[in-house]
């Protein structure tokens, strides 16, 4: 243990020494947040890249994601309050659980009911989850996403069950003048010696007032699960499917009408004049109007009618901020804007590639939506919300009310891929409630939210590798993108975390992210990965795996041609460069679960990647038929992964295969059109996304025995995919993806503006 350490206006502070690296976890983050890029002082030559004669692969040194990534920044962010949990045993023998992050389909309510029953000895049936309001006092700890909530509350859950257990298991103890070592539980009941049972129902009471000085509390071994490992259906797949699960809009609040709002014809244009305002206040069923940030909201008496009315409105509008840019001006930036190589191409073999990856919308099924009721004194939103601590502060803001005066209840959202991280939905019907003096329901049509929404910032990649004597010398990789805002609370995290030292604007919080994600798998001799961002002001936002989708999607197409150049079998290839055994390891599993290798008819060929973050491990094999290159299919999947301990391995796989199915839209045909400042997409037929049709009729998921704490996972399964279908491609077709989606044309009638 190293000693405490105080510096001039900062909070004593105590580091923990990486004895592997020197540096403690304090300092390295410190580091890592207070430079824009990372510099690694080394000899960098000829006689330092390329050996005379050819030995083992060259190390490579830990990239920053290896030592520290953002799970563990926000595992440590989230200590200080990580066992504020508030969990129930009800006298109805039920347990309930209120987890303070947000259900949107990633299944983790099921995974934590499935840790709590696990710790209690009971039927899962008889756990409930549910989310909890935006609870302030827990500070940075109710955020979702960095793949983060299992392994976040993962310790804290089964701590609290286990108290909650010894409590009631102590307190049968005193009822039954036996000590509590001798007693056991089973079914949701203490049990003693002589076959007597005492109800988790009988003793919740009791237990919560007992005096229990000499509680000793410690979680059911790992060994001894026999819920927690096991694949298992979610405990709302039936309401799902059936209409009965209860989303934004489903919500009851007396007096909350239908309200729809009018946008701007370009990214962030704002209201200059209202033209007809009287002529559609007359319409039927309109209740009235509002002008707000965003645009004209239109209250109806439904929303077929607040839909009538909104698109009845004649407005004049300002200018936006992007009014003028299309894909191909934005690609000139970004291309304009990616930083130099540093090793030249001398004496040495070399492959120089460059990629371009287009906006994708995150496109959940349920679009943006809010409840909202907003008070002289008082507000109350309710918001299916990934950061509802920031929410329910910038709303406090806007609203001129006291933060103790704003309710922000979290609701189950239906689908995210990071969208969800921001609350527009929320501030904008705070704002339209406030401006209207009435409760409102907010509901963003599919137009607003493909071209008014978040999405994946564009990016331009190039690549270099050198090599010589069969060996990899140097891999290069810089990174141009669009700005991704990063304004929903983590940029917070990151700097209170790293001692509130200064932080230079939003390309220090991008870099920083794009660091602690984003790592290369191979030793490939001298590494770079860096980062460079144009501020483009559009409507970004982190998308599933961030950065890694098309970073490591373009390094795996690399990583392919590299092992052309060596003359080199892409899977043999890989498991010799490849650092961790457990990495290699899923890489042998799908090698031969699907048939690597296979004789292939002409226009169909297999292709694989891999890939991991977050203490996670995937690889994934694709087989394609691309016999018409416009329109391939990806007809066969295997994927291996390696999440340390799944907690529920159906849930794994579901998210392995949502994973997948995100490749294959964004690698082959989903994508936005920038034109004249606003995507020219406003539906799912636009977008591209893909059906059932598109999809592989064989898929099969590989989950690795469990071997460790648990890792991250829904972030997991998109970047291997990307890269192993990319390549499937163009082993099939001999054309070699450098844009994406590879399939890209505005094939459709845009809606109007």
């Amino acid at each position: 243990m190293a000693s405490p350490t105080t510096r001039p206006g900062h909070e004593e502070v105590t580091e923990e020494p990486d004895e592997s690296s020197g540096l403690g976890r304090r300092r390295f983050l410190t580091f890592l947040v207070a430079a824009p890029t990372l510099t690694i002082a080394a000899k960098i030559g000829f006689d330092a890249v390329a050996p005379e004669t050819a030995e083992a692969v060259i190390p490579t040194l830990p990239g920053p994601a290896e030592i520290l990534d953002l799970g563990d920044v926000l595992n440590l962010s989230n200590a200080a309050t990580a066992n504020m949990l508030v969990l129930e045993v009800m006298q109805s023998g039920k347990v309930r659980l209120q987890l303070p992050r947000c259900e949107v389909g990633q299944g983790i309510t099921t995974a934590t009911a499935m840790l709590v029953a696990e710790e209690l000895d009971m039927p899962l049936s008889n756990v409930e989850v549910t989310l909890s309001d935006a609870r302030p006092e827990l500070l940075f700890n109710q955020l979702t996403g960095g793949s983060n909530t299992i392994r976040s509350v993962y310790g804290p859950v089964r701590q609290v069950a286990a108290t909650a257990k010894a409590r009631m298991v102590a307190t049968a103890g005193q009822q039954w003048k036996v000590p509590a070592d001798r007693l056991s539980t089973r079914g949701g009941n203490v049990v003693a010696p002589d076959g007597r049972k005492a109800s988790y129902a009988s003793l919740a009471a009791p237990a919560s007032r007992a005096s229990l000085p000499d509680l000793v509390v410690t979680p059911k071994a790992e060994s001894a699960h026999t819920l927690v490992g096991t694949p298992t259906s979610r405990q709302d797949a039936r309401a799902m499917v059936t209409g009965q699960l209860k989303y934004t809009l489903d919500i009851d609040v007396p007096g909350a009408m239908p309200v729809m709002v009018r946008r701007p014809p370009t990214i962030n244009g704002t209201v200059k004049k209202v033209n007809n305002e009287a002529a559609v206040r007359a319409m039927p069923g309109i209740i009235d109007l509002a002008v707000v940030p965003s645009g004209v909201a239109v209250m109806a008496e439904t929303f077929g009618q607040a839909l009538d009315g909104k698109d009845a409105l004649d407005v004049t509008w300002n200018k936006g901020t992007v009014d003028g840019e299309n894909n191909e001006s934005i690609k000139k930036k970004l291309k304009a804007a990616a930083l130099p190589f540093v090793v030249p191409p001398l004496l040495t073999q070399y492959v120089d590639a460059e990629f371009d990856f287009a906006m994708v919308n995150h496109a959940p099924m349920e679009s943006n939506s809010a409840v909202a009721d907003v008070r002289a004194d008082s507000a109350t939103i309710w918001a299916g919300l990934k950061s509802p601590i920031v929410a329910k502060q910038t709303i406090a803001a806007e609203l001129g009310l006291p933060e103790n005066k704003v309710t922000v209840h979290v609701q189950q959202g239906g689908g995210s891929f990071g969208r969800r991280l921001f609350w527009d939905s929320a501030l904008e019907a705070a704002q339209i409630s406030k401006a209207m003096k009435k409760p409102v329901r907010l509901m963003w049509s599919r137009i607003d939210d493909m071209r008014h929404g978040r999405a994946r910032a564009a990016s331009h990649h190039k690549i270099r590798a050198t090599f010589a004597l069969g060996q990899v010398l140097s891999f290069e990789h810089r990174v141009a993108s669009a700005e991704t805002d990063w304004g929903h609370g983590l940029g917070e995290i990151l700097t209170s975390f790293a001692a509130k030292l200064p932080v230079g604007g939003n390309l220090s919080f991008a870099q920083t992210v794009f660091l602690l994600t984003v790592k290369s798998p191979y030793n490939f001799g001298v590494t770079t990965q860096l980062l460079n961002e144009v501020p483009l002001k559009m409507h970004t936002g982190a998308w599933r795996s961030v950065y890694s989708s098309s970073t490591r999607g373009a390094e795996e197409i690399m990583v392919d041609e590299i092992a052309a150049k060596l003359g080199k079998d892409p899977v043999a290839f890989r498991r010799e460069f490849i650092k961790e055994p457990r990495q290699r390891a899923v890489l042998d599993k799908v090698a031969e679960l699907g048939e690597w290798g296979k004789k292939m008819p002409k226009g169909f060929a297999q292709g694989v990647a891999v890939h991991g973050e977050y203490k996670s491990y995937t690889a994934c094999l694709v087989e394609i038929d691309a016999r018409d290159p416009k329109a391939p299919r990806v007809t066969k999947a295997t994927i291996a992964t390696d999440v340390g301990r799944p907690i529920n391995p159906r849930g794994i796989q579901s998210q392995m295969l949502g994973g997948l199915t995100d490749a294959i839209s964004t690698t082959l045909t989903a994508g936005l059109h920038i034109d004249k400042g606003l995507p020219l997409e406003g539906s799912y037929s636009q977008f591209h996304y893909a059906r059932q049709k598109n999809s592989p009729p064989q898929v099969e998921v590989f989950v690795m025995p469990a071997n460790g704490e648990p890792g991250g996972s829904g972030e997991l399964g998109v970047p291997a995919p990307v890269g192993a279908i990319a390549n499937a491609y163009a082993r099939a077709t001999g054309i070699k993806p450098r844009s994406f989606p590879i399939n890209f044309p505005v094939d459709f009638e845009p809606f109007p503006r």
